[in-house]
């Protein structure tokens, strides 16, 4: 199962189901620290995301793409 990653939102695109992400590594995807762009498996997780909240997020490989499956906001 995918462990929870740290993360800065640096850009949400709604239209597209998309979010960009500064993340630390992501253990299961054996990924660096980076920024990236994910898909979003549900458009839904983005309602309360925005450019500069810190979060906690789960990532997983779908085919080619990376997509974020869970997103939780640092308090």
């Amino acid at each position: 199962p995918a462990e929870m990653a740290d993360g800065e939102i640096r850009k949400v695109d709604t239209d597209n189901k998309k979010i960009t992400i500064k993340h630390g590594e992501i253990k299961n995807l054996d990924m660096p620290g980076m920024t990236m762009v994910f898909q979003v498996k549900d458009v839904a997780l983005l309602a309360k995301a925005k450019a500069g909240d810190k979060i906690r997020f789960k990532a997983e490989k779908s085919g080619s793409n990376f997509v974020v499956t869970d997103i939780q906001p640092v308090k």
